[in-house]
C-alpha cells in the first residue's frame, strides 16, 4: 500500500506564504489525481485543491483560489501546495490524499473527498492575525 508523507507545516502570520509537500512512496503516484484537504477543529474535512494525473488540470475551493497553487512532480512523486496571503481562516491540519480511481480525472470525484482511499498524516499550518 502507498505511503503519503507531508511536510512543510507551520506557524506563520497574516499574509505569509508557505509550501507543503507530500511524498509518495512509490511510482503509482504518477497514475493518479491528487488533492489537498483541510480540516479545522470541529469542522468537517473540507476540499481545497487537487490536479489531474498527468498535472494539467487542477481545480480549487473558492476560499483558497488564486492564492493557492497546487502542483505536481511525478519524476520525484511530489505533491506540492503552495500558499500565499494565508488568512486565519487557513489555520488547519492539511492532508494530501490519493484518489481511489487510476487515470481519472473527472471533477466531480477529485473535489469529493469521499472518492480518495489514502491519506498521509497530515501536517499544522496556524495563521495568526
Amino acid at each position: 500500500q502507498v505511503q503519503l508523507v507531508e511536510s512543510g507545516g507551520g506557524s506563520v502570520q497574516a499574509g505569509d506564504s508557505l509550501r507543503l509537500s507530500c511524498v509518495a512512496s512509490d511510482n503509482s503516484f504518477r497514475s493518479y489525481a491528487m488533492g489537498w484537504f483541510r480540516q479545522a477543529p470541529g469542522e468537517e474535512r473540507e476540499f481545497v485543491a487537487a490536479i489531474s494525473y498527468i498535472g494539467g488540470t487542477t481545480y480549487y475551493a473558492d476560499s483558497v483560489k488564486g492564492r493557492f497553487t497546487i502542483l505536481r512532480e511525478n519524476a520525484k512523486n511530489t505533491l506540492y501546495l503552495e500558499m500565499r496571503s494565508l488568512k486565519p481562516e487557513d489555520t488547519a491540519v492539511y492532508y494530501c490524499a490519493r484518489l481511489a480511481n487510476a487515470h481519472y480525472s473527472g471533477q466531480y470525484y477529485l473535489q469529493n473527498r469521499h472518492k480518495y482511499n489514502v491519506w498521509g498524516q497530515g501536517t499544522q499550518v496556524t495563521v495568526s492575525s
